[in-house]
């Protein structure tokens, strides 16, 4: 009997830490959602066939990425480290390892990794052949 609890408990404990089930498969939620960090409406671009771009941005310690904006709905996921994003008025965000956002596309900003360890950030665009992912402002 005490052998049946202990087994009883320790599935408990697994199920609590199990991935949720996604279509009968094991998945791990990262992201579900419709604004961006800026509460804008996502919106794709118009004119092409869809189009999917993913890419992992890697930026050293202190490193900064460009000025920019979106033209197409960006998602990102941070795979590694740390990143603050200065949103050009509109105050700075830090996201960590494992966080997941849709990023702002009206809004220009710059990112810098603010860690002690290379960020590595999962970008997906999501826009149409023909459409700009990332527009340098400066």
């Amino acid at each position: 009997m005490k052998l049946a609890s202990l087994a009883l408990g320790a599935l408990a404990l697994a199920a609590a830490g199990a991935p949720a089930m996604a279509d009968g498969y094991p998945a791990i939620p990262l992201f579900s959602g419709n604004r961006t960090v800026m509460d804008e409406a996502i919106a794709y671009p118009a004119g092409g066939a869809a189009h999917v771009n993913a890419l992992i941005v890697v930026l050293a310690p202190g490193e900064r990425t460009v000025e920019h904006k979106h033209g197409v709905p960006t998602f990102i996921h941070i795979l590694e480290g740390e990143v603050t994003v200065d949103y050009d008025g509109h105050g700075k965000r830090t996201y960590r390892q494992g966080e997941s956002f849709l990023e702002a596309m009206g809004v220009a900003h710059a990112g810098l990794n603010t860690g002690t360890v290379p960020v590595k950030i999962l970008a997906v665009y999501m826009g149409a052949e023909g459409a700009t992912d990332t527009i340098k402002l400066k």
